[in-house]
C-alpha cells in the first residue's frame, strides 16, 4: 500500500522520534509512505490566526503537490497539520469564493482526489495487520488516550469518529492488548501553541490532564500531537516542581506504542528522547533499554 506522507516541520525537528517511529512501523507493516516532494508548512498555528487566505493556500499548496505527484490521499501525523490540510481540502470543495482565490494564488485547477487522513485513522485502516503481527502483547497497559483540541474537531472537517466520544486509539490500543482507562479529559486543550507565550497556562492546563489521566489509574498517555506531546513531556519538570502532580507519567506518541508490541527497537522508535522516563514501559514489553 501506498500513502503520500506529509511529515510537517515538527516531525523533521522536535518530534523527530514521532517520525522515526511511524517510518519503521510503516516499513514493518509493508507500507511504503512516498513523502511529499517540496512540501512547505501548512501554517499552523500562526497563519490562520491571521490571514484566512495564507492559511488556505499553504496547505492547499501541499494538496496541489499531491495532485501532481498522483497520489490519492495524504498521511498527515501532526494532529495540527491534519487539521490544517482537512481544512484547506473542505474550503476548496464548499467555498467557492474561497476556491477561486486559491486557484489564482496558485494557477492550479483542483481534482480534489485527494483524501487527508491524519494518524489513528490511518492505523484503525491497519488494524487486522497490526492485531497479526503483534509480537509483545500490552498485556492490559492502563493507557489513557489524549486527542487534544484538533484530531477530532471541528466535526464538519474531522469526520473519522465521534467529536464528542472518540474511540479511534481506544481501539488501537485494544488491538495491542491493551486497557484504555476512562477518564475525563481526552479532548481538553494543552494549551498548544502557548507554550512559550503563556508558559504558566500551560503548566497549569497540563497539570490538569495529566492529573486525571493518573487518578483514573492510567500507566502512560498516548498522544498523536507534536505540540501536545512536548507540553505534556518537556513540562512535567515544571508540574512536579511547583506540586499538584503525585508523580510523573510517561507520554508516548501512538506510532512509539505500537512499534513496541510489534518489537521494533525501542532505539529506532526514538523513545530515548523523551524527558519523562520511558524506560519503565520498555523493561515491561522485555526490550532493550532506550537512549
Amino acid at each position: 500500500m501506498r500513502i503520500g506522507y506529509f511529515p510537517g516541520c515538527s516531525l523533521h525537528a522536535t518530534a523527530r522520534e514521532y517520525d522515526e517511529s511511524l517510518k519503521a512501523v510503516a516499513a514493518a507493516l509493508d507500507l511504503e509512505l512516498d513523502e511529499i516532494k517540496d512540501w512547505a508548512c501548512c501554517g499552523a498555528t500562526s497563519a490562520h490566526a491571521t490571514n484566512r487566505t495564507l492559511a488556505i493556500a499553504l496547505a492547499a499548496r501541499t494538496l496541489m503537490l499531491a495532485e501532481k505527484q498522483d497520489l490519492d490521499s495524504i498521511l498527515a501525523p501532526c494532529a495540527a497539520c491534519y487539521n490544517r490540510l482537512a481544512t484547506a481540502r473542505r474550503a476548496l470543495i464548499h467555498d467557492s469564493r474561497m476556491a477561486e482565490r486559491i486557484r489564482s494564488v496558485l494557477g492550479y485547477e483542483f481534482s480534489h482526489v485527494v483524501e487527508v487522513v491524519n494518524i489513528a485513522a490511518f492505523l484503525n485502516r491497519s488494524a487486522a495487520e497490526i492485531g497479526r503481527k503483534v509480537k509483545k502483547p500490552l498485556a492490559g497497559l492502563k493507557i489513557a488516550c489524549y486527542y487534544g483540541c484538533l484530531l477530532v474537531r471541528p466535526p464538519e472537517v474531522c469526520r473519522f469518529d465521534d467529536c464528542e466520544a472518540p474511540q479511534s486509539m481506544e481501539n488501537i490500543v485494544s488491538t495491542l492488548g491493551g486497557a484504555p482507562v476512562r477518564w475525563n479529559m481526552a479532548l481538553e486543550c494543552c494549551g498548544g501553541g502557548f507554550s512559550l507565550a503563556r508558559t504558566g497556562s500551560v503548566v497549569r492546563l497540563g497539570r490538569l490532564i495529566l492529573q486525571d489521566a493518573l487518578a483514573a489509574g492510567a500507566e502512560a498517555l498516548l498522544v498523536a500531537c507534536p505540540m501536545c506531546h512536548s507540553n505534556l513531556d518537556f513540562r512535567q519538570q515544571a508540574m512536579l516542581k511547583h506540586g499538584g502532580l503525585g508523580k510523573a507519567i510517561p507520554v508516548i506518541f501512538v506510532t512509539e506504542l505500537v512499534g513496541l508490541s510489534l518489537g521494533l527497537d525501542p532505539d529506532k522508535l526514538g523513545l530515548g528522547r523523551h524527558f519523562v522516563s520511558v524506560q519503565p514501559l520498555v523493561e515491561r514489553f522485555g526490550a532493550t533499554r532506550a537512549g
